[in-house]
């Protein structure tokens, strides 16, 4: 496996992570009836469908997809964060689900809201993201816990996106990993098997970096990062500039 600075040619840089009272850099859109989060410039050829976590549009999230937007100096992406659970994301004060209490609401939450219940809406909604800026060529999507399960079900034997990254993968599957026909960057945490990813990872047939932040709990780089800890901050950080040199390496 390849180094981290041995990813990309291209020079990225991640902005300064904000700690806490983050003011967000993009706008809240209605497009194609879903409210979604729009960051970077219009003029972008490239764009970045960031699927978020559980817990919706977080802080850390919104930071995410600007960074994403803006942290790689040869190339900004227009990044899109669509809100698939309609303003009903899961309570964080559900996880992690340690009672009946916590584990019942998160169940039924998660019951109504699997992954594969919004594989079906993808491709329309890309055509209205590029009916909302036409400058639009190509696609990345990038998956967050949650979202990351819809990354591996919408990059198998499809031409929607021409790169993939995803972080805290939920649900791996190696059967899924079999199919995936794009290059993937994965990041894992403390909190998942490292046997699944294994398994997931050595059943890909594309390109793929994988790397594990074994300090680190799942959701880091989404809603669970506590970015006044300095440890995942920086974990946080070096998250987004790894996803920002494989789409970089790949787009």
């Amino acid at each position: 496996m390849k180094a981290l600075e041995g990813l990309s040619a291209a020079c990225c840089n991640v902005p300064p992570i904000i700690a806490k009272d983050y003011d967000i850099k993009g706008t809240y859109e209605t497009i194609g009836g879903t409210t979604t989060y729009v960051t970077g410039p219009l003029t972008a050829s490239t764009a970045v469908l960031y699927i978020f976590d559980i817990f919706g549009f977080s802080n850390q999230a919104l930071q995410g997809a600007d960074i994403l937007a803006t942290g790689n100096t040869h190339n900004h992406y227009q990044v899109f964060v669509p809100d698939f659970f309609a303003g009903t994301p899961a309570d964080i004060t559900w996880y992690p689900p340690d009672d009946d209490r916590k584990e019942k609401a998160l169940t039924e939450w998660w019951s109504t809201r699997h992954p594969h219940t919004v594989v079906s809406k993808i491709p329309s909604l890309l055509e209205q993201f590029e009916l909302y800026n036409p400058n639009i060529k190509r696609w990345a999507v990038a998956g967050f816990c949650w979202g990351g399960k819809v990354v591996s079900l919408t990059t198998q034997s499809n031409t929607l996106f021409a790169a993939a990254a995803s972080s805290s993968p939920a649900r791996m599957d190696p059967s899924d990993a079999a199919k995936i026909t794009v290059p993937i960057c994965i990041l894992s945490s403390e909190e998942e098997s490292a046997t699944e990813v294994k398994a997931f990872t050595d059943a890909l047939v594309v390109e793929h970096y994988v790397e594990e932040f074994a300090d680190q709990k799942h959701g880091w780089m989404t809603a669970r990062g506590n970015l006044e800890d300095e440890t995942i901050r920086k974990a946080y950080q070096r998250g987004y500039q790894a996803m920002l040199d494989f789409l970089n390496e790949h787009l």
